[in-house]
């Protein structure tokens, strides 16, 4: 029977380095994922502070002309339908849509910590965007626009929404593929998607360029602090299962 115990003790102890060392690599990776995220984190609020100044300031109209001039001197009946179809899939319908179907999704397949994620970052954004624009109350271009928008300019709901929204759906695919193609070209062909919902606000004159720069830092920023708190819930998971 001592001999029974005496086998066991060894067998527990190796099981506890096991999990200790498994701990451990995983908390290093965490905290490397940390640092890397937290500057990423800096840049986005650093970009939208230094356009949120410029902004209160008067001093972006030249650099906002500029662009505009430039993209909306290439108006052409083909471009403008490709453009009204980018600026539709960042509309909030369109991406309202997309969110409950990919968290209904994502819950079916048991990944419900993705679809908390993908559901709190773009909710929780929409909020967000709604609150800067009624701060910073500002009107949309005074130009010929191709459609009509109603509310405030900045920062951009297309731009900051998209950046969530496609953002998101972007990681989770390089978190869950496997090596290869889907892994790396499917975030490049979602964050050119981002780009273009971005481009097409311009082109279609309801937004200025900065706006799109401050949606895309703000959701970006946002988008961000979602992914760090998701990977904390991820690792944690994995510490549990062992």
């Amino acid at each position: 029977m001592k001999k029974g115990r005496a086998c066991q003790v060894p067998a527990y102890e190796n099981r506890m380095r096991v999990e200790f060392y498994m701990k451990k690599k995983l908390m290093k990776v965490a905290f490397s994922y940390i640092g890397l995220a937290g500057i990423v984190l800096f840049l986005f609020l650093y970009a939208f502070v230094e356009i949120a100044e410029e902004l209160r300031e008067n001093e972006l109209e030249i650099f906002d002309s500029h662009i505009i001039v430039y993209i909306q001197g290439n108006i052409s009946p083909h471009l403008t339908k490709l453009m009204l179809f980018m600026t539709m899939l960042g509309s909030i319908p369109w991406v309202t849509g997309s969110v409950i179907a990919l968290m209904a999704l994502l819950i079916f397949l048991k990944k419900w910590r993705a679809g908390l994620f993908i559901g709190i970052s773009s909710g929780v954004g929409s909020l967000f965007n709604i609150f800067l624009k009624s701060l910073f109350k500002r009107q949309r271009p005074d130009i010929e626009p191709l459609i009509v928008e109603q509310g405030f300019s900045f920062p951009s709901g297309h731009a900051m929404g998209s950046m969530i929204f496609y953002g998101a759906v972007a990681y989770l695919i390089f978190h869950f593929a496997k090596k290869g193609l889907m892994k790396f070209g499917g975030p490049v062909l979602f964050l050119l998607l981002i780009l273009f919902v971005g481009i097409s606000r311009i082109y279609l004159g309801v937004h200025f360029p900065s706006d799109i720069i401050g949606g895309f830092a703000a959701g970006g920023a946002w988008l961000t602090i979602c992914i760090i708190l998701f990977n904390f819930l991820e690792k944690r998971h994995e510490v549990k299962e062992g």
